[in-house]
């Protein structure tokens, strides 16, 4: 197995300690409100927020902080930055995103050396900037040698993951349940990586708003779980 194939297994693997099985990106508010109450409704949900969610905001996002690093465009990071804090309305997904992006880099920066990284966190210490995850996975992905069509299919599987654990969790669903959905996620996902190795950048912030309503509800759920 070569070294770009273990370095994606470790950038993208779910139990990262970065904090992402804290946040369900409004599944409770779904799952509350009685919208996502079995495996089908959770199917549902995880085929959207993968189709028509993750495809024009953090996914593209990755292919672009990508391409951005390949060239050492840390200019180009900063702004990619700017504009994924300006497409997450609800306060609580973007705060998710940049706790999850500034752990991501505390994690490897000490790890790996290559100024691109140094470069990029001054230019973010001198302008108070955000680090977004996507734009973190994206970069360390690049300086790392992990072919981007791989970058991309590492991601949306840590997405897609995510989701199932969450539902079964919350719904709650078998973890066989969980499993089936899973496997249905794969061909999807390599259809929307396909899509986003070269993204639409006027495209970026078209998505369904009722996943931003959803997290802006949870943000006053009488309990909850989950921070997002």
């Amino acid at each position: 197995m070569n070294s770009a194939m273990l370095n994606l297994l470790q950038l993208s693997d779910p139990t990262l300690p970065i904090g992402g099985f804290s946040h369900s990106a409004g599944l409770e508010t779904y799952i509350q409100s009685g919208r996502v109450h079995n495996a089908d409704t959770a199917r549902q949900f995880i085929l959207q927020q993968l189709q028509q969610n993750l495809l024009y905001t953090d996914a593209a996002l990755v292919s672009l902080a990508f391409d951005a690093a390949i060239s050492n465009d840390t200019d180009r990071l900063i702004y990619l930055g700017n504009l994924c804090n300006a497409v997450k309305l609800p306060i609580e997904m973007r705060q998710s995103s940049q706790k999850l992006g500034m752990r991501l880099m505390k994690i490897f920066r000490p790890l790996i050396t290559h100024p691109l990284i140094s470069q990029y966190m001054s230019s973010v210490d001198a302008n108070n900037e955000s680090i977004h995850y996507c734009i973190s996975f994206g970069l360390l992905a690049a300086i790392m040698d992990i072919p981007k069509q791989q970058a991309l299919t590492g991601f949306y599987y840590n997405a897609a993951a995510g989701f199932v654990t969450n539902s079964v969790k919350l719904v709650p669903l078998s973890q066989q349940s969980g499993q089936v959905i899973m496997f249905e996620m794969l061909s999807v996902i390599n259809q929307l990586v396909t899509h986003t190795m070269n993204p639409d950048e006027s495209m970026i912030g078209i998505c369904c708003a009722g996943f931003d309503v959803s997290s802006m509800q949870h943000e006053r759920l009488y309990s909850r779980l989950y921070m997002s």
